[in-house]
């Protein structure tokens, strides 16, 4: 039986904490660090170590920046007549490669009563009060949660809270929610039943 190295089984171990990271993975990018040159390995464990060192959570919106507020929530160039509630971070990102120029509210999550996630532990509260009277640019509310059992009930928990609020300002706020439907370059006949069933609600006029 081979013996290994208390070194690299730990690395291992953390690397399999990690989500997304089975055994073998875990194990394959130990043994390439190993054999990187050392400066690209300092490299790496300094930019592990700044990760948590040189960021925070913007207050405002609740995404992971390395101010408060965030340059988003702070720029003058973006569009602050629309937001976009999301559920992550990493969402941010994914939206910002699409295109998106508006504000953003992150959530942290989603409510899910079977992990014992409730709307108290997400952000929720803090966007009700984004829209306080008087206080609020926004005319365009994206609900932009995932088209998942949870994210639904999420974007619908957060519609009926949001509603008799922003019924109060003195600009009307519409809610939207991402439309769902085909990728492009997908076939129709592997489309699932739901997901072909919401291109069919959501056509448009050509």
């Amino acid at each position: 039986m081979m013996v290994v190295p208390k070194s690299i089984k730990n690395l291992i171990e953390a690397f399999e904490r990690l989500p997304g990271i089975g055994p073998k993975t875990a194990a394959r990018l130990t043994f390439y660090l190993l054999h990187v040159p050392e400066a690209e390995v300092e490299a790496l464990a300094e930019a592990v170590e700044r990760l948590k060192k040189d960021t925070v959570t913007c207050q405002t919106c609740f995404n992971v920046a390395e101010s408060d507020p965030c340059e988003i929530c702070s720029s003058s160039q973006r569009n602050r007549a629309v937001l976009a509630v999301v559920e992550s971070p990493l969402d941010v990102l994914a939206l910002e490669r699409a295109g998106f120029r508006g504000l953003y509210h992150v959530l942290q999550g989603v409510i899910d009563p079977l992990n014992n996630i409730g709307p108290e532990e997400l952000r929720i509260k803090e966007l009700l009060h984004r829209f306080a009277p008087s206080a609020s640019a926004v005319k365009e509310i994206i609900l932009a949660t995932n088209p998942s059992v949870e994210g639904e009930a999420t974007a619908m928990f957060i519609k009926r809270n949001l509603k008799s609020r922003i019924s109060n300002l003195k600009t009307p706020i519409k809610m939207t929610r991402l439309a769902r439907g085909l990728p492009v370059g997908g076939d129709l006949e592997y489309a699932d039943d739901v997901t072909l069933g919401k291109a069919l609600e959501g056509r448009t006029e050509y």
